[in-house]
């Protein structure tokens, strides 16, 4: 099942595919519906409740390890990250359905230290409330707790056009 859902991804969104122009990046939430709260643990041990974030722009990223487009986007997020961590951003990769051994073992093969947080969504509640088709499936919600916008498929986070389009969300 997740070599099929695999390779439906690939086909859709294939990694190399992602240096478009901001609105083709990501797709605007029609109303702007409330992001569903949710309360996960992190690879610490830390718990985030994503309600305590309203007056942030957050970013919620849903992921796994044996996905590779989701694989293939960690650098650029770590990389965004660090360009908006100090600009009332937060940034949450949800990993859906595996351990920390796993995700602990995937983060070291990146290359890159990824120092955001990495929250467990270990039996698939979360990404079930927020309706996700395919992963990686990304939202950007907005300071007042609202999906702003929805990026489905793997992403260079950190290029300019996109980084603009979330900063244009960011409490001056």
């Amino acid at each position: 099942m997740k070599q099929l859902l695999l390779s439906a991804l690939l086909m859709l969104f294939p990694p190399t595919a992602v240096s478009a122009g901001a609105s083709q990046l990501m797709a605007l939430v029609a109303g702007l519906p409330a992001a569903p709260d949710f309360t996960l643990t992190d690879m610490k041990g830390e718990r985030h409740r994503l309600s305590e974030q309203r007056g942030k722009v957050v970013m919620v990223n849903f992921w796994a390890t044996w996905c590779p487009p989701c694989r293939y986007e960690m650098p650029s997020m770590q990389r965004a990250w660090e360009k908006l961590k100090d600009k009332n951003f937060v940034m949450y990769a949800v990993n859906v359905g595996e351990d920390e051994d796993t995700i602990f073992g995937f983060t070291f093969s990146t290359g890159v230290e990824l120092n955001f947080p990495i929250l467990l969504d270990k039996k698939g509640k979360v990404i079930k409330e927020w309706a996700v088709r395919g992963l990686p499936t990304t939202f950007i919600i907005d300071t007042k707790g609202r999906i702003a916008y929805r990026a489905i498929g793997g992403r260079e986070w950190d290029d300019p056009k996109l980084l603009k389009e979330i900063q244009k969300l960011l409490p001056e």
